[in-house]
């Protein structure tokens, strides 16, 4: 079959070189000391579209230790397993060493300072390989042509049958090298892709003489989803809660009374009928939720663009928590402390603010919001609940603050607006996401042309030994439509969790 894709644009290798320093003996049978050298291989590919993001193995990460991809320096890297991490054993890698990991989870992306010029990633398959389906494997082996002391080391295509699920979560393939297996490495954090869509069905991740071992595609999805959520929901056929849409119609409370009769004097003093069991537990976890976030320090990254286009202005800020009070110095070594977030002075722009605390708070047992179940869903394969909320103007909950620039100075004024919104909970009503939705209009000059605006808000375990886990802000996502115009968006996360300088883990839901 032939090929549309120029797969020399889409697999990198991945590789370094150092120099190791030895003893040997010399020809008088003195030591002599010198100088190796020491080489590793792996393979990786285009994550993204731009190629900034390169995916690989964990254990191709940690033994290649490289700095660069193609020239373009690695500014940061993500893991998917470790050698701490639950269900964590002991693998062997080659020459006597042994790397502890999770195998299923033996992926590592690499963030480049700029993407990869004449490359670009590829599109990915979520559906499940049939037995006997033709695949071609992808990778940068480094060894021996089978029969010649010929060594290699360049784009190689391995064609394969899918074979079978692993009992341990791998795609098993059926293939045959053209390189000698015994001698061969570097192939590792390649692609599995479908020969007739050549879409990515897996990343390899180990070889034997004859079969192959992938991990699939859906283990990359949920990766990605937890240390690059916006990036997820770009790239993948899937629904990313961190900016998934509400489900339903806003929720118009029905009022206390029949507003058709003239209130009784009695009306002021009547209940609320008593709030079914499920809505009681949403209020008391979103409180607990709310309390036990007022005393933490992470790094919160931002990024600011508008549309559907790629992100115009990025910053990072550790932020302190202390009481509840937030403070921001810019990362990694800030000295100034700012109470908000400065602006990027990059044109018309939006901000979050706190609203990753305000809004457990709101539906919490404090201000006592109508709160209504709607149907639960199905996202992503996960059951969830989802609770409807509204706030109306007189509860002065929704705080909304427009500001003018003119460079030399700002002129802001916080007005309260009515607000809506959905809080989606697993099905032990710990809180995964929140919405909230302010009610602006254009034809008031209040909002200074600002409307359509909504934050989502995602939240994840955080875990610490001997402590009990405890869920926490993950990310933030704010867009609103400027004079019937441009949709402008800021979107942010949260990592780095400590506890007063008590590092931490976090596991999304």
């Amino acid at each position: 079959m032939e090929h549309t894709q120029d797969f020399s644009e889409i697999v990198v290798p991945v590789s370094s070189v150092k120099i190791i320093p030895s003893v040997k003996l010399g020809i008088s049978g003195k030591p002599v000391p010198t100088l190796g050298i020491g080489a590793n291989f792996g393979t990786g590919f285009c994550l993204d579209a731009p190629c900034r993001f390169i995916v690989t193995n964990y254990h191709v990460a940690m033994i290649a230790r490289a700095h660069k991809i193609n020239r373009e320096k690695i500014i940061k890297r993500y893991f998917a397993t470790g050698p701490h991490e639950e269900g964590a054993t002991a693998n062997n890698i080659g020459n006597g060493d042994v790397l502890p990991y999770v195998k299923e989870r033996d992926l590592a992306i690499f963030e480049l300072r700029h993407p990869l010029p004449h490359h670009h990633g590829l599109s990915y398959s979520l559906d499940e390989p049939q037995i006997g389906q033709e695949v071609d494997i992808y990778g940068f082996p480094h060894g021996f042509l089978k029969g010649t002391f010929n060594r290699t080391r360049k784009l190689t295509r391995f064609p394969a049958t899918f074979k079978a699920p692993t009992t341990s979560g791998f795609l098993a393939f059926d293939y045959q090298w053209p390189i000698d297996p015994i001698l061969v490495k570097g192939a590792s954090g390649g692609i599995v892709v479908d020969r007739k869509t050549e879409k990515i069905l897996g990343i390899l991740s180990e070889t034997n003489a004859t079969t192959a071992v992938a991990v699939p595609v859906q283990s990359l999805v949920d990766f990605v989803g937890r240390v690059q959520p916006f990036l997820a929901q770009r790239i993948f056929p899937t629904r990313v809660l961190s900016v998934s849409a509400d489900l339903y119609p806003k929720l118009m409370p029905a009022p206390d009374h029949n507003p058709k009769f003239l209130p009784r004097l009695a009306d002021g003093l009547q209940h609320r009928p008593e709030e079914p069991p499920e809505v009681m537990v949403l209020r008391d976890k979103a409180q607990v939720l709310a309390d036990s976030m007022r005393n933490y320090i992470a790094v919160q990254s931002f990024e600011w663009g508008l549309g559907d286009k790629e992100s115009v202005a990025e910053a990072e800020f550790q932020v302190r928590v202390i009481d509840g009070v937030q403070r921001f110095r810019r990362y990694p070594d800030g000295k100034k402390e700012y109470e908000e977030v400065p602006n990027p002075r990059w044109g018309d722009w939006i901000l979050p603010a706190d609203e990753w605390s305000k809004l457990p708070k709101m539906v919490g047992t404090e201000f006592r919001l109508k709160v209504h179940q709607a149907a639960d869903v199905v996202v992503n394969g996960q059951r969830m609940k989802v609770f409807q909320y509204y706030a109306s103007v007189e509860d002065n909950l929704c705080p909304f603050a427009p500001v003018d620039d003119y460079g030399f100075f700002t002129i802001s004024k916080t007005v309260a607006v009515a607000c809506y919104g959905e809080v989606w909970t697993d099905e032990d009503m710990n809180i995964i996401r929140m919405s909230q939705n302010l009610e602006l209009s254009d034809k008031l000059k209040a909002y200074r042309g600002w409307e359509e605006c909504q934050v989502v808000l995602t939240y994840g375990w955080l875990k610490r030994v001997d402590e009990p886990p405890r869920r926490v802000p993950l990310t933030i996502f704010i867009e609103a439509r400027y004079k019937k115009k441009q949709f402008y968006w800021c979107r942010g996360q949260f990592t780095d969790y400590r506890i007063f300088d008590s590092r931490v883990k976090i596991v999304a839901n």
